[in-house]
């Protein structure tokens, strides 16, 4: 494969971050449009952020949950709980009290529904937090930090959960959005007004539903099917960024406001 782009992210600076899974690349995209590859490591890097403290954070689907130290080197920060080692990163994002939550999907599905969320707090404290999705994989917080959105990609839903967990045991679950076609819905991102934009996987397209799950927006790319990852801009709400992994590419689109 030429590339295989996911999760991506704007940095403080307006720079645009995107993981090349099977070539252990982490790209920066300046605003101005210019590539640079800040990590290459042997690895599979599925999405990287950058934490409160400045730390590069990355999901490995082989490593587990890493920090990226160099261009070329890594520190391994966990690799699953007691007994339990993670299957296989997919996603993460930090919340606004710097919990970071993350996406542990292996090759789980609805023939074998035991894909995981985990929360890290900012003390150090890891948490599994469920461990019943089929293929857990986008996660995503709403603008407040109230709600977790996971995209539970085999059963083609995204389910929500609030982050007020309970002191033992999983918290309650719903199915926030049901979808249909593709392969189900990868990548997720939230805006400032509580949109949730969804990337449905290998079917070309990407929805933006309001915080109720209402559809604001469907975007069909011009090319490709795998549809991976969503980003808002942080400075244009309404300004959407798409990638797309079969050809390697970023689309942008304005969403109309209702």
């Amino acid at each position: 494969m030429h590339s295989f782009l996911e999760g991506t992210f704007f940095d403080a600076e307006r720079n645009l971050w995107l993981s090349d899974v099977p070539y252990g690349r982490v790209f920066r995209v300046s605003t101005g449009g210019d590539w640079e590859i800040m990590h290459h490591f042997a690895g599979e890097p599925h999405s990287m952020r950058i934490a409160p403290d400045g730390r590069h954070i990355a999901v490995d689907y082989g490593h587990g949950l890493i920090e990226l130290t160099g261009r070329d080197s890594f520190s391994c920060l966990s690799t699953g709980i007691a007994d339990q080692p993670f299957m296989g990163l997919s996603d993460m994002c930090y919340g606004p009290d710097g919990t970071l939550w993350f996406t542990d999907s292996g090759r789980t599905s609805l023939s074998d529904p035991a894909g995981r969320v985990y929360s890290l707090s900012p003390a150090g404290a890891l948490r599994l937090v469920l461990d019943c999705v089929p293929y857990s994989n986008g996660i995503c917080l709403s603008p407040d930090g109230a709600w977790v959105y996971v995209a539970a990609t085999r059963s083609n839903q995204v389910w929500r959960f609030s982050t007020r967990l309970p002191d033992s045991g999983p918290p309650m679950v719903g199915t926030f959005l049901q979808l249909s076609g593709g392969l189900g819905p990868d990548g997720l991102g939230t805006n400032s007004a509580g949109w949730l934009a969804v990337a449905q996987a290998q079917a070309g397209r990407a929805y933006v539903f309001d915080a109720l799950g209402d559809l604001l927006a469907e975007i069909r790319l011009p090319d490709g099917l795998w549809t991976t990852s969503v980003t808002f801009h942080p400075d244009n709400p309404t300004q959407l960024y798409i990638t797309e992994a079969q050809f390697g590419a970023v689309f942008t689109c304005i969403i109309p406001t209702p």
